[in-house]
């Protein structure tokens, strides 16, 4: 049960709360007096604050709610604070939820919008608290970090993703190339709109290109320009990836995809800085970072004879490897709540359905699901059901043949026709050869080990 404490001068309001609140099981204590709520928060065990804005006959400027919510906020930094008021301000609105209030309402309030917005904050508190586990040298090395650094609003809380975002952070104002790589739908993209936020060439044009969207045949044009027809269907002349990114960033996502024109004329531009569109003989100069990506094994390519050895080496100066979602586990549920309608709320049912995916679509796939179950949901509440997710493998029924002990004499059988090769006789068996080892002991089946 949740502890919300409601400060408002006028006791019907507290009522009110109370009896629309208690509907959900939550427990409320009411203060009428600003010096009154702010006692009873320093008795702790609080959960959620919701306050009135004006506490003096005939004041509606909101300025004396502004002055408790920056007390509370000062106070208990992570304390979620609705703000209820019968004169609504926008413009104060606004500037309180960019300070950290949680929600702005006005008087009277709709009674599901206010009791949706209270379970939903709640539940990412609790969030907050269980899936975060931090001590509390993590916790202050995480918010040194997010306040030394320009981190873009990126949802983690999996060490493996802090790695990343420190190793980003750290290479940033360095200026060497940079090759991310990690699976599609990981999030290579916002690791590299990080490190150009927190670059020397922050203030220039962050321009990104899917190496493996565009044909062969267009994909240099699109990076260094062409001049009118220079080829078919070039009309005008046009500036290329490179012009536009001068002086800033260029993402090159997707590297591996780079036909072996543009993977030597990328090579020499790594190197001098100059470059000649499509159709020109004019040698053009720009000053660019460039960030790699790709989901590629670059080392294959290059032993197959399909990517130069000498650019991987120019892009590669700090290799970022951005883990799939399956291996930061604990970034699933931030981000789940983090994509998810504020008027919704995760059932446990859907919060198991999440923890338990493998997630192959990683990030991305996470988003999709999030938002189908935000249009199927049903009450405000989304089930295991409306995120479309496959029953895990342990829940699937299995075949008739499958996870089959195999017996003594089945065991002897693949021996003999395997000629005592265990190995043989365990792939026959659909087993490891130690399991088959295993077995062989617990029946004493007696064979000379391969």
């Amino acid at each position: 049960m949740s502890t919300i404490l409601v400060i408002d001068d006028n006791p019907s309001i507290g009522t009110a709360l109370e009896l629309l609140l208690g509907l959900d099981g939550h427990s409320v204590d009411t203060e009428v007096t600003v010096a009154g709520g702010l006692a009873r928060l320093a008795r702790g065990d609080v959960d959620l604050v919701i306050q009135d804005m004006n506490f003096s006959a005939d004041t509606t400027s909101g300025e004396e709610g502004v002055a408790v919510f920056r007390q509370i906020r000062e106070r208990h930094p992570d304390l979620p604070i609705i703000l209820l008021t019968a004169w609504t301000h926008l413009e104060q609105a606004v500037d309180l939820v960019k300070a950290g209030a949680a929600d702005y309402l006005s008087k009277p309030w709709d009674d599901r919008r206010l009791a949706v917005a209270v379970r939903n904050l709640l539940e990412l508190a609790e969030a907050g608290r269980t899936i975060r586990k931090l001590s509390a040298r993590e916790f202050e090395g995480r918010s040194a970090l997010a306040r030394e650094f320009d981190l873009r609003g990126v949802v983690y809380a999996a060490p493996a993703t802090e790695r990343v975002l420190r190793l980003a952070c750290q290479v940033a104002k360095a200026d060497v190339s940079v090759l991310i790589t990690g699976p599609n739908g990981a999030g290579k993209e916002r690791v590299a709109e990080i490190i150009h936020a927190n670059s020397k060439v922050k203030n220039g044009p962050f321009i990104a290109v899917n190496c493996g969207a565009l044909p062969s045949d267009l994909l240099e044009a699109e990076l260094f320009g062409a001049e009118a027809g220079a080829y078919t269907g070039a009309g005008k002349a046009r500036e290329g990836r490179f012009e536009a990114a001068d002086q800033g960033t260029l993402l090159l996502d997707e590297i591996g995809n780079l036909p072996a024109a543009g993977q030597m004329k990328l090579l020499r531009v790594l190197e001098t800085g100059r470059f000649e569109r499509l159709g020109s003989t004019r040698t053009r100069e720009v000053k660019v970072r460039v960030i790699s990506a790709t989901n590629a094994d670059l080392p294959a390519l290059i032993r197959r004879g399909e990517f130069r050895e000498d650019l991987y080496y120019r892009l590669n100066v700090i290799e970022i490897r951005l883990p799939p979602l399956a291996e930061r586990r604990d970034d699933i549920l931030p981000l789940a709540l983090h994509f998810l309608d504020r008027s919704l709320r995760l059932s446990e049912g859907a919060r198991r359905a999440l923890e338990g995916h493998q997630w192959p679509g990683n990030v991305r796939e996470l988003k999709n699901a999030i938002t189908r179950a935000g249009l199927l949901s049903r009450g405000g509440l989304v089930e295991a059901d409306d995120l479309g997710l496959p029953a895990p493998v342990s829940a699937q029924p299995a075949p008739d043949n499958a996870l089959r002990e195999p017996s003594r004499d089945e065991i002897e059988a693949a021996l003999a026709r395997a000629h005592g090769v265990v190995a043989e006789a365990a792939a026959a068996l659909g087993l490891s050869r130690q399991a088959l080892y295993r077995r062989m002991e617990k029946y004493g089946v007696d064979v000379r080990r391969d």
